[in-house]
């Protein structure tokens, strides 16, 4: 019989369903299947890895007598689980006759999701299934035989059902697929066997009123279809067992504070979130999220569902929060393994390794540093890798440092103090794992760069300390030199718009606290937070909140459409974690902080990326102190918020290590200036020794005072590589000033540099 092709190819462009989830969930078993819901029905399955969704949304539409609900658009269904700590949700819908639930389990042993549905009422069930394989809406073809089925490329899926479907179709979404023929006809009238290479649908009428689904995912049409009739054979009660077998092992082990029944439950949710990141092909791997950001105006197969390594670590440090050490181990064990030859981390990257974006954060290369040095502070065993990796890393900050291409924002280049105190702090923790003369360097640079930190970041007397009645406070970010013009920063995501670095603010300051490289009551910190609290917070419902910094504009529109490259950037819930974390190191309760982060989460305890700002937009499901459509759940939230509620109860942040604390414990004056090209000065403080370096030889051509008493000097092995000529404090102290320029190999530098020597007050 001729197969009936669906009309209408290749359908409307495609895109991905909203990232405001309702739960993650995945089993810890064998399966290589994690499974997102949002607006009461499936989004996103992720298969065989955290990085690749392969579908866009499974839902339901009830129909009777001509009279239709979608119930994803419906909105009355609410979403609970037996224990927070077990992502086993249950969906059920209510409205005028029927009562319709389900309960979604991945398989533990197979790459398969199975639904355990039931509906109350006099209606007819029809499940609408849309698939997105290789991670596109793009090229899939869709068919009917003995269930629904799709293929594009090497993936493919089976949706199966205990009882056989009344009747099926395939189609093009926005043109003949099921929800389509509802809307033209009230019905289903279409019964389409194929559609082919296009932007699929399927739909399927199901025979019972209650049930199980199976999805299954391969790489073959008859691979799925295989394991999806063995989940179903073995039953989803055995299922059911078997999956919380696996999340009640893993749980044994949790550490949680419970300063209240309401933010213990969310702690649990949050440790689980984790969990559910982690990826199974690739152990250790953590996604940022199982999202992708305004996803229904797009079909990136970006998103978060990325390892970026800052957000990876951030969540080790919580797992090792909550006493789950081995998960962390497996953390550091795995960003070894997908460090690059040269020391640094791509920007992000899929679980295997490969590269997405392929920019460079100097606090993604240093924070692995933090993370093996936290591993060894606690006496977890670290493999030969793992120092190995510590080395390579410190080899690539010391070298590239201290200025990121990259801040961790990932929009601008410069020194910022984020990245700074990450860098430092990995510097110092690393010189445990060196060798003695890079050891040595290390501690060098990483004090020189300690003391430096004001001369970059810390701006004083400007019209905004004047107006704020502040002496001066920290900028988000200093620039590279910029040939003399006055300082500006590019605001990404709002065209060709520059701000001057003064007038650029954002709490990135609160670091250099946390590592512990300033004190919470240094009067820069303190002037800083009036500031940060005077033009990026905002009090919502939640509680307050705060903007990454001035002008931002990753975030919706001001009417609420998605953003599209540029927008208004909305209040961080995590960043009212960070200012909690200044609490705890002040000595404050962080309780208000940390309530703050609860009451922005979701329905089911998902804490989002950002929370909506201003006035509530009903109809865009926006409302003040919740989660906007940005991506959720984000586990760097959810790690800030662990990491808080163990610090309020320890008193100190967990990336506070004890050989970094130590060293800056005093004010500590650096023995030693290090110059380089990139971060030059044009005065050397009395009795520092100056150190003239670069990554490549070179002869220093240098004088006094004018070029009197001129020399040459040929350049040295330093730590890491580096090359550098030493001029001691005793050799400078007679001059005024040091002249100096350079010869390589390839030729002479082309620049006449002048340094002035300051002299010691006399006494």
């Amino acid at each position: 019989m001729t197969a009936r092709v669906a009309f209408g190819a290749p359908g409307m462009a495609p895109t991905w369903t909203s990232s405001a989830k309702d739960m993650v969930t995945t089993a810890l078993g064998s399966s290589r299947l994690w499974a997102t819901l949002g607006y009461g029905i499936l989004n996103e399955v992720y298969w065989p890895s955290t990085s690749d969704p392969q579908i866009r949304d499974l839902g339901f539409i009830l129909a009777r007598d001509g009279k239709w609900i979608e119930l994803k658009r419906v909105q009355r269904y609410s979403v609970t689980r037996s224990e927070p700590f077990i992502p086993l949700p249950r969906v059920e819908h209510v409205g005028d006759g029927y009562r319709f639930a389900f309960e979604v389990v991945p398989d533990p042993h197979r790459d398969v999701l199975l639904i355990s549905y039931r509906l109350e009422g006099d209606y007819d069930i029809y499940v609408l299934l849309a698939p997105h394989l290789c991670g596109t809406g793009l090229h899939n073809t869709a068919w009917v035989d003995r269930g629904l089925l799709a293929k594009n490329g090497d993936r493919a899926l089976a949706l199966v059902a205990t009882a056989p479907f009344a009747r099926s179709s395939a189609g093009f979404v926005g043109v003949s697929d099921g929800w389509q023929d509802f809307n033209r006809h009230g019905c289903m009238t279409d019964e389409f066997d194929l559609a082919e290479d296009g932007n699929v649908a399927l739909i399927g009428e199901l025979s019972a009123s209650t049930g199980v689904l199976a999805l299954g995912l391969n790489n073959t049409p008859e691979g799925a279809r295989t394991l999806a009739m063995m989940s179903l054979t073995q039953g989803f009660e055995e299922a059911r067992a078997d999956f919380e077998v696996g999340w009640r092992a893993w749980s044994a082990t949790l550490r949680l504070p419970s300063p209240t029944p309401e933010l213990a439950e969310e702690a649990a949710k949050s440790a689980m979130v984790l969990k559910v990141h982690e990826d199974r092909t690739f152990p250790g791997a953590i996604v940022a999220s199982l999202s992708i950001p305004w996803g229904n105006s797009s079909d990136s197969n970006g998103g978060y569902h990325l390892v970026w390594t800052r957000d990876a670590v951030e969540a080790a440090f919580a797992l090792l929060a909550i006493e789950e050490r081995a998960d962390a181990a497996r953390v550091a064990a795995y960003l070894a393994a997908t460090q690059l030859p040269d020391g640094h981390w791509h920007q992000n990257f899929f679980p295997d390794g490969r590269p997405f974006w392929e920019g460079v954060q100097l606090d993604e290369a240093a924070f692995p540093i933090l993370l093996a040095a936290k591993l060894r502070e606690e006496h977890i065993a670290l493999s030969v890798n793992i120092h190995t990796m510590v080395r390579r890393a410190a080899r690539y900050v010391a070298r590239m440092g201290p200025m990121s291409p990259q801040d961790r924002w990932e929009e601008n280049p410069g020194a910022n103090p984020f990245t700074l105190a990450v860098e430092i702090a990995a510097l110092v923790a690393a010189a445990d794992f060196v060798a003695p003369g890079d050891r040595e360097y290390a501690l060098s640079l990483a004090d020189c760069w300690n003391e430096r930190i004001e001369d970059w970041c810390y701006v004083e007397h400007t019209e905004l300390a004047a107006r704020l009645g502040v002496e001066g406070y920290y900028v988000r970010v200093a620039p590279p030199d910029q040939h003399g013009q006055p300082a500006r920063v590019e605001l990404r995501n709002r065209g060709a718009e520059t701000i001057a670095t003064a007038d650029l603010v954002g709490l990135e300051f609160i670091y250099l606290a946390r590592v512990g490289l300033r004190r919470a009551s240094d009067p820069r910190i303190l002037a800083s937070m009036l500031v940060i609290d005077t033009l990026l917070r905002v009090d919502t419902p939640a509680g307050p909140l705060y903007h990454r910094y001035n002008n931002d504009g990753y975030g919706e529109h001001a009417d609420g459409r998605p953003f599209d490259g540029s927008g208004i950037g909305r209040a961080w819930p995590l960043l009212s974690g960070e200012r909690g974390h200044l609490a705890v190191v002040a000595g404050e309760d962080a309780l208000p902080y940390l309530n703050t982060m609860l009451f922005t989460a979701g329905p089911c305890g998902l804490l989002p990326e950002q929370a909506w700002d201003t006035d509530a937009i009903p109809a865009r499901f926006l409302f003040p102190g919740r989660p906007s459509g940005s991506a959720m759940p984000l586990v760097w939230a959810h790690a800030e918020f662990l990491k808080l509620l163990v610090a309020r109860e320890s008193g100190r942040p967990l990336e506070l290590l004890r050989v970094v604390e130590n060293r800056y414990r005093d004010a500590r004056e650096a023995s030693t200036w290090h110059w380089r090209r990139d971060t030059p000065f044009a005065r050397l403080p009395p009795t520092r020794d100056l150190l003239i370096e670069d990554t490549r030889p070179f002869v220093l051509h240098c004088g006094f005072d004018g070029w009197q008493r001129s020399f040459d000097r040929a350049s040295e092995p330093l730590g890491f590589e580096m090359q550098g000529v030493r001029l001691p404090a005793g050799d400078l102290a007679p001059a005024a000033t040091l002249n100096f320029t350079r010869r390589f190999a390839d030729a002479w530098e082309g620049v006449d540099y002048e340094i002035r020597i300051a002299k010691e007050p006399r006494t």
